[in-house]
């Protein structure tokens, strides 16, 4: 699994608190001292493993629901990236935790835009399995793998897989031209982006580590699939000479807000999946998505019986 090497972070509460029911303190807490603010930067790159590139700034404090302490909104910021996360410190200046806060009021794969993005498997299947992906990754490589033909041959109509782009620029050169390469191709032909992701991802090693000459190896590719596909080469190479980035950039903002920071990063029907996990792991996942969504899951592969004569 690829991790984003600009900023992150690991959630994890420091000495134990309680939550009472009780409205935030209406005057503004003290500023933080200079002492402070230092043992607060040191704890949290210590503890967090931050990188020394990676900038800290803490807000001053404000009124919190938790008895006794206030809350600072901590920012993390480097390579061109920058989160947001919330922090409570004790009114004695002695103490630091973390208090996540998760929003449940709406289905979490309604947060996801998939308008427009092509779609694998069965358009109307009550279980959706949307893959955040680098074409660059080789983690993403096994993962797509897995699931073209195993997972969707062995669920036939009743999954649909969506693709969203979250190339990891800083370690990936090429990852960013092979997404525009495969939606120049989804603006004209479904089928043709679905054989450019899976060839991209098969050839991986073959398309190289320098950047000149992986953009024109992919534009051959996509060149070579969208023909046999009878897309228009010439709506397609203007496609590709533009380069056009927002779309990938908007997808890979999405995953930023979201919170993914590794690829592949799924989520099947809302649960998330990080990283390149094994058949048997997936289908137990889906398994559970298709009983929740009231459907029966495939039945188990028996094994092939032995021949004649052979020892069990």
């Amino acid at each position: 699994m690829f991790k984003k090497i600009a900023v992150f972070l690991i959630f994890a509460v420091f000495p134990a608190i309680s939550c009472f029911p009780q409205s935030p303190d209406a005057s503004a807490p003290p500023a933080l001292t200079p002492e402070v603010l230092r043992r607060v930067q040191t704890e949290v790159r210590s503890r967090y493993n931050v990188p020394g590139q990676v900038d800290i700034a803490i807000s001053a404090p404000r009124p919190s629901e938790v008895k006794a302490f206030d809350e600072v909104t901590i920012t993390f910021t480097g390579q061109g990236h920058s989160t947001e996360h919330q922090f409570l410190i004790s009114r004695d200046r002695q103490t630091l935790a973390r208090l996540e806060k998760f929003d449940i009021s709406t289905d979490f794969m309604s947060r996801i835009d998939v308008k427009g993005r092509p779609v694998r498997g069965n358009a109307a299947a009550k279980v959706t399995i949307i893959n955040f992906d680098d074409y660059q990754c080789p983690f993403c490589s096994r993962m797509h793998a897995t699931l073209f033909p195993g997972i969707l041959r062995k669920y036939g109509k009743q999954v649909k897989f969506i693709y969203k782009d979250y190339p990891l620029v800083e370690i990936h050169p090429w990852a960013m031209h092979a997404a525009i390469a495969a939606n120049c191709l989804a603006e004209q032909s479904t089928d043709a982006y679905w054989d450019f992701t899976d060839s991209i991802h098969d050839k991986q090693k073959a398309v190289g580590g320098d950047p000149a000459g992986a953009t024109s190896a992919i534009d051959h590719l996509a060149g070579d699939l969208g023909g046999k596909r009878n897309v228009d080469s010439v709506k397609l190479n203007a496609c590709l000479a533009k380069g056009d980035e927002s779309a990938v950039r908007g997808s890979m903002a999405e995953a930023d807000k979201m919170g993914i920071d590794s690829t592949p990063t799924m989520f099947i029907n809302g649960e998330k999946v990080s990283g390149a996990m094994p058949e048997a792991g997936l289908r137990a996942i889906i398994d559970r998505a298709l009983v929740a969504a009231g459907e029966t899951p495939p039945a188990e592969d028996k094994p092939a019986p032995a021949p004649p004569g052979a020892k069990r």
